[in-house]
Parts: structure tokens; sequence; C-alpha cells
């Protein structure tokens, strides 16, 4: 009949039965609940642990050269006149000594090479910049006293790869310098200089350096 409340009298085995189930559901609810909030902890541990691993290599870049720190015996070669169709190289035997500066932040290169062309000196210092994550090279030679315009860049995958663009002979201009084949005990250095915006370059300095060992 409609409206009418109904009571029933559970015996005592059946009441037992319910409260042993309603114990066993309770437990499980509260298993279930709990594993979306490890799945959440873990996932948010994960990615924050392997990040602060992983930062320092990825983006400090001040060691780039400690691969070039020590002696070396140099060879260069040099185009005499560039951009001018010229096709007249000369070479040098010679000394690379570099050094480390400011735990590696920086470093100093110096050359001293003789040949067909008669003596060379060449000074180059290399700035680590650590917010662009980026370095400088900076070049002079004994005859003009003077830093030149820098090239900038950085290394990827082994090789490195710097630009500027300056003047040469009254003319603007790009150049590249590149860091490669590089072993623990050699490596290989080219300059090239392109006023076509890029589009072709004309290397006209390759220096290969071998470790002297001590």
């Amino acid at each position: 009949m409609i409206g009418e409340v109904r009571s029933y009298r559970i015996k005592p085995g059946r009441r037992e039965g319910l409260i042993q189930f309603r114990t066993f559901l309770l437990i499980c609810g509260l298993v279930v609940s709990s594993q979306p909030l490890c799945g959440l902890a873990q996932q948010k541990a994960g990615p924050s642990e392997t990040s602060l691993q992983r930062a320092p290599a990825e983006l400090d870049g001040r060691q780039d050269f400690d691969f070039e720190i020590g002696t070396w015996k140099t060879h260069l070669s040099r185009l005499l006149r560039p951009l001018t169709g010229s096709t007249t190289w000369v070479e040098y035997e010679g000394t690379t000594v570099v050094r480390k500066v400011w735990n590696g932040s920086a470093n100093l290169v110096e050359l001293v090479a003789d040949g067909s062309s008669g003596h060379f000196e060449g000074l180059s210092l290399r700035l680590y910049n650590p917010q662009s994550r980026q370095w400088s090279l900076n070049f002079a030679s004994s005859q003009s006293g003077v830093l030149s315009q820098p090239t900038i860049g950085g290394f990827k995958n082994g090789r490195g790869e710097f630009f500027d663009q300056e003047t040469f002979n009254g003319r603007a201009i790009f150049v590249r310098f590149v860091i490669s084949d590089i072993t623990p005990n050699s490596c290989r250095f080219e300059q090239a200089f392109s006023d076509d915006g890029g589009k072709t370059w004309e290397v006209n300095w390759i220096a290969t350096d071998t470790r002297v060992k001590d």
C-alpha cells in the first residue's frame, strides 16, 4: 500500500554479513581513491627531478673549450687576398697555447707561427656570456694590436659555429668561424667570408692543431 512504511527484522547472521560487506566496500573505496593521488605525486616529482639533473648540462656551455686547454702544434693556411678571386695560399708552422681563465668562463689563445710570408703572432680572447649562453671570439694580430669585431655563437653536436658582420675593404661582409673534427688530440679551425649575404662562402683561413703531449 502506497505510503506504508514497513519494518523488517534482520536476522543476526545476515546482519554480520552486511557489516562485513560494507567494511569491504569502504576499504576498496579508500584504495581506489588513493591511487590517482599517488600517481599525480609521482608525475609531479618525476619531471622536477629530471629537469634539475639535466639543466646544468643542457644550459651551461662554459666548459665548451675545455678540450683545447694545453699546447698544440699548428699548421696554418691563409688565403692572401680574400674576396678578390685570388687562389694564392701561404703556409705556416707554429705553436698554439690555450689557457683557461675565470675557471673556464674565458680562455686565452696565443699563436706563434712562421712561414713563407714571414712571422705571424695572433691572440684570441674568448668570453662566455652566461645570460645568452654564447661565446664571443675576439682576435688580434701583433701587427694591428687591436681586437677585431667578435664572432659570436656556440657549440652543437660537437661543432662550434660563430658569426659576425663587419667591413672588409670598404664592403659589408659576413664572417663565419667554424671549429670541427674535435678529438682529444686534434681539432680544425676554419674562417670564411661572404659578400653576398651568406649565399656563398669563401674559406680564407684553415688551422689544424695536434696536441703536444707532456
